[in-house]
């Protein structure tokens, strides 16, 4: 989307543009102290920041068939998504799913634009559903906040701050647990709750390092981290076009703006200027001079734009999810040549996912004819060729294969201990396959090996075996 096309009003200037709002002009930061939201979209994101926050906690506290319903263990290279265990080897698989990821996100981001910030992102949901209702609870209303800050060090300033700061960092030591426990799982996480420090200062040092991270994003880094961190702000520039659906401000409807006057006929734009949009902004921009890298499409302006309209009886929407066509054409198109291909893309992307999935297979065992050797001649008139076998197990349980011949009579002889695979494991071994000289019809006999898994049959591997045709030579 270019510039001139996110300039909402004729007559509006660009120079925010040239600024943040939480800069100020001395270039120190401008704290944002937002009026407090409400309204039905405010209220559709708490129902949606619970179910959110409910998943987030108690995923990792449940079982599928006696395993974590979801786990991202990253340091030991295990991953349970939906019961079903991965591992390195499925590295084909985490490429197409990373692939089907992003485009997912851009098809998301062409359609709707920055709806993910708004309504699912953790940062937003801890950030505006939690933090800063606890900021409202405790210190009162932004003018009330802003007093407090500004004064100087008294009992109550004191008591206000330790008590506020003492609940973000009890949150924030809340939320390094479930994150730990997404990625070590929650047995591990109870053994290191429940077991003296010093068994595992790792896991400690861990959680309180991650503590303190949550406690200063919360505490002071704030909205900086969608403005300044967060990549995927930066990449609506690309993304959005002019039919994607937005958070966006009617400078049809509303311009000229100006403010309501009693007894006077009001003949120009139904926006009376009264900065409640901006007032209710978390990043302190004003939704009128159109899509911005800042705003988090998080709604509070809607909400508060509506309740004014409401108060001057005029009608809602003036600023409501919208594209710049659907403002200036009335034309809403969720179906253009992007989002066309995008769909088409991820629809390819996830079917070839879905098939991939479906057809893993748990056990799977490479059989191939030891490279260099030919055969061997053996007492009582066998032949003998040597196999390497590389067995991978991608279930939860170790493994102990076996091995059959199929088409032919011959005898099959593991060198070392028994073929255990332990899980999520590989093993390589060697065996001998052996047949008698009589059975042996052509130089390279065809072979079907049948790998039994606890006597199953889990694979049918075709190879070949040398061997003199025909009579001793």
């Amino acid at each position: 989307m270019t510039e001139t096309e996110t300039t909402n009003s004729p007559a509006s200037e660009t120079s925010f543009r040239d600024q943040l709002g939480i800069v100020s002009k001395e270039g120190k930061r401008k704290w944002i102290y937002p009026k407090k939201p409400e309204g039905r979209f405010h209220r559709g994101r708490i129902l949606a920041s619970w179910i959110l926050l409910a998943i987030l906690f108690v995923t990792p506290f449940l079982r599928f068939n006696g395993h974590p319903l979801m786990l991202f263990d990253i340091t030991e290279r295990k991953f349970i998504v939906f019961g079903l265990i991965f591992g390195p080897h499925d590295y084909i698989l985490f490429a197409i799913a990373m692939i089907s990821t992003i485009v997912f996100i851009f098809l998301f981001t062409v359609v709707f634009g920055r709806l993910f910030c708004g309504w699912i992102c953790p940062q937003t949901v801890f950030m505006e559903m939690v933090f800063r209702k606890i900021d409202y609870w405790i210190e009162g209303n932004p003018l009330r906040q802003k007093q407090l800050n500004d004064s100087s060090w008294t009992g109550n300033k004191i008591f206000k701050k330790s008590f506020k700061h003492g609940i973000y960092f009890f949150l924030s030591f809340l939320i390094s647990n479930m994150l730990l426990a997404w990625i070590i799982g929650s047995d591990k996480l109870l053994k290191i709750i429940t077991s003296p420090p010093s068994e595992h200062m790792g896991g400690l040092v861990a959680i309180l390092v991650f503590t303190g991270v949550f406690h200063w994003i919360f505490g002071w880094f704030r909205e900086q981290a969608c403005i300044l961190v967060c990549p995927y702000g930066r990449l609506q520039g690309v993304l959005l076009d002019r039919n994607s659906i937005v958070i966006a401000y009617d400078f049809i409807r509303g311009e000229p703006r100006g403010k309501l006057r009693k007894s006077e006929e009001r003949v120009i734009g139904d926006c009376i200027d009264c900065h409640q949009c901006v007032d209710v902004c978390p990043t302190g921009i004003d939704i009128r001079n159109g899509t911005q890298l800042e705003c988090i499409n998080c709604t509070t302006c809607i909400d508060a734009c509506d309740s004014i309209m409401d108060s001057v009886e005029k009608p809602r929407g003036l600023i409501r999810y919208d594209s710049i066509e659907g403002i200036e054409k009335k034309i809403r198109s969720l179906f253009t040549p992007r989002s066309i291909g995008y769909s088409i893309l991820l629809i390819i992307l996830i079917s070839l996912l879905i098939y991939l999935v479906i057809t893993r297979s748990d056990i799977d065992v490479t059989i191939l004819r030891t490279g260099g050797m030919f055969y061997q001649e053996q007492p009582d008139d066998y032949i003998s060729n040597l196999y390497d076998v590389k067995a991978l197990n991608k279930t939860f349980e170790s493994v102990p294969l076996s091995f059959k011949l199929k088409n032919v009579d011959g005898m099959i002889s593991v060198l070392g201990d028994s073929l255990i695979v332990k899980t999520q494991e590989s093993v390589s071994v060697k065996l001998f396959i052996m047949l008698r000289r009589d059975q042996i019809r052509s130089m390279n006999t065809p072979l079907q090996i049948e790998v039994l898994r606890n006597g199953e049959i889990a694979q049918i591997i075709e190879t070949s075996f040398l061997g003199p045709v025909g009579g001793k030579e």
